[in-house]
């Protein structure tokens, strides 16, 4: 009995569990249920990269394509216009609601700032009343109807800035183009449907024509209407279509116009058909190719990942990430190989389009503001953008670091190993990185990461790589020091530096010094080398200009001789003549010099020697 007890009693445990966890089950999905009932729609966000925002896209291409397609029916095929004039006039409203509504959500969606969806409503509100969007929308929204009463219902085109509205329909055809499975296939069907509203509009304009010229007064027109075979709608706009096909394909034979307008318009549809039809349909196969080398220039190959996700077996989970990785990068044009596109480029003009477009986020970095130019020139070329998803880790503690990051959009948190405690936020401008990749002495964890960092919103980052830093600061040594300072602080407060000797430091600072004067003395070298080399070359150069001289020279040795022979002479000559001057002036008696007046004797001799000369 005890035993059948035991059984009976475990018997009922097991189903009051049973019981109660149904009863939090249900619990739990009533209150899931009551969080989706219950939207705030005063803080009702639209994310532009979500669901609901994809779904209103291929929403708003009905209103937009039917505007581009009725309005021109009604205005030319007037008995299609009278017979379904209230469906008309139905659908015109209908489409202005939706109008309406698309401005609606266009005020409550965001938009995306450090890469987090901004949602305050009067920063919405104020970015899209400001934009060129709002008055393109206002417009397309003029009750134009208004002049129904003046005009008369019949005149559909006073609904013609309903078309201002086609930018909406360009984007909902982009973002079907980024998430369809067979992007070649929606482009082919997209270029078939616009060259299905060019013959359209086409058939309407000849059936018009034909009505003003007169249907059934020559071959080119529409035939009489009176003709039963011709009086009904569907004969009228199908032949109309066929007869545009004709023309714009430039296929077939067509009757010859007879008159001037029918010239006009013949000559109107040739050239459309020669610059837009014909150059698109003869370079169909090359489109897909184009476009899709394109969309590799400047974003990683979709359609291979999705391929191989598919044939792997992915978990849908991991598919979402990709895809939703891919379609922020569409969305917000964020380019990833523009290393790869400037290649194209001299590296002067790469420079610069690096510089002009990339020096606001160096900038703002500390290490490197009121940095020389050519600092942030080297770096530029060395950066490597990179974009993270929400969630994702950028580093984790303990990985071996090859680069350091440097932020230029978005936010990142530095957390705990359970990945929830955060420590900091880093935000535009922040870096991180730096310790793994340099060679911080007594630094215990070697070039491993010391802090997991991960990516709040969408994150843009620059990436420099350790062979990159290095090579870039051993020619700036002040933000060399700079950054190791600032990394031995860090590895300070974390505990993870040691301590070194001091024997052993003015051993390093002794070889520092050596290795600088073998630097020094090697400069030097080079220098000595380069005035020895000048030296040799200026002694030949007088070597060659002193060869010259004497070669010029030699024929002017005879005539030298003479001249100094003739000089030697004249002086020998005037010095006898001044000797016999002087030994007759000591000769004379004392009496006779006197009698004789000194000053004439003096003249006399002075006239001699006159003469003489």
């Amino acid at each position: 009995m005890n035993r059948w007890t035991k059984v009976l009693n475990w018997h009922r445990m097991h189903k009051d569990g049973e019981v109660q966890e149904e009863k939090t089950q249900g619990q739990g999905e009533e209150k899931k249920k009551d969080e989706k009932e219950k939207i705030n729609w005063r803080e009702w966000v639209v994310d532009p990269s979500g669901e609901f925002y994809y779904g209103w896209l291929q929403v708003m291409i009905f209103p937009v394509i039917y505007n581009w397609v009725i309005i021109i029916l009604r205005a030319c095929f007037y008995e299609v216009a009278h017979t379904y004039l209230a469906v008309w006039l139905t659908l015109d409203y209908v489409s202005d609601l939706v109008y309406i509504a698309d401005i609606i959500i266009k005020v409550h969606t965001g938009f995306m700032e450090q890469g987090i969806l901004v949602r305050d409503r009067s920063r919405l509100k104020k970015r899209y009343l400001r934009s060129s969007h709002f008055r393109w929308d206002m417009a397309s929204l003029l009750p134009t109807d208004l002049l129904y009463l003046q005009l008369g219902i019949q005149t559909p085109l006073v609904r013609v800035n309903r078309f201002l509205r086609s930018a909406r329909l360009s984007e909902a055809l982009d973002r079907m183009e980024t998430r369809t499975a067979y992007p070649n296939v929606f482009r082919i069907s997209k270029l078939m449907i616009l060259i299905f509203i060019l013959i359209h509009w086409n058939a309407c304009i000849y059936f018009s024509l034909s009505n003003y010229i007169g249907f059934g007064v020559d071959e080119w027109v529409y035939p009489n209407i009176s003709d039963p075979e011709f009086a009904s709608m569907r004969r009228q706009y199908f032949y109309s279509y066929w007869f545009s096909t004709l023309i714009l394909t430039t296929v077939g034979d067509t009757p010859q116009p007879q008159r001037e307008e029918e010239y006009l318009f013949m000559i109107a549809d040739l050239l459309i058909a020669v610059l837009v039809f014909a150059s698109v349909v003869g370079n169909v196969s090359n489109v897909i190719m184009n476009l899709q080398n394109r969309d590799n220039v400047f974003f990683p190959n979709h359609e291979l990942v999705k391929g191989y996700l598919h044939s792997r077996r992915i978990t849908k989970e991991l598919q979402g990430r990709v895809n939703n990785w891919y379609q922020h990068l569409h969305i917000n044009k964020k380019i990833t190989r523009e290393n790869e596109i400037l290649q194209q480029l001299p590296v002067t003009l790469q420079t610069a389009i690096t510089v002009s477009v990339h020096l606001p986020t160096l900038s703002k970095v500390t290490i490197f503001q009121n940095c020389e130019s050519s600092l942030l020139e080297e770096l530029v070329l060395k950066l490597t953008p990179q974009v993270y998803s929400p969630g994702e880790y950028v580093c984790r503690k303990g990985d071996v670091g090859h680069e350091m990051y440097i932020i230029k959009e978005g936010k990142l948190a530095v957390v705990a190993d359970d990945g929830v405690t955060q420590f900091a936020v880093l935000g535009e401008g922040n870096f991180f990185g730096e310790i793994s990749i340099l060679n911080i002495k007594g630094n215990k964890s070697g070039n491993r990461r010391t802090a997991n960092i991960r990516s709040i919103g969408h994150s843009d980052l620059f990436s420099l790589s350790k062979e990159g830093l290095t090579d870039t600061l051993s020619e700036f040594p002040a933000a060399k020091r700079l950054l190791e300072e600032k990394g031995r602080q860090i590895l300070t407060k974390m505990g993870m530096l040691e301590k070194t000797d001091e024997g052993e430091e003015e051993k390093e600072k002794t070889e520092d010094k050596v290795a600088r004067l073998e630097g020094s003395l090697e400069v030097l070298q080079t220098k000595l080398a380069r005035l020895m080399a000048e030296l040799e070359s200026s002694a030949r150069k007088m070597m060659r200009r002193v060869e010259h001289l004497e070669l010029q020279t030699e024929g002017w040795e005879g005539i030298v001789a003479e001249g100094a022979w003739s000089e030697t002479e004249e002086e020998g000559e005037r010095d006898r003549e001044v000797g016999d001057g002087e030994g007759e002036k000591e000769e004379e008696p004392e009496g006779e010099r006197g009698e004789g007046d000194g000053g004439e004797e003096e003249e006399g001799v002075g006239k001699d020697v006159k003469e003489k000369k």
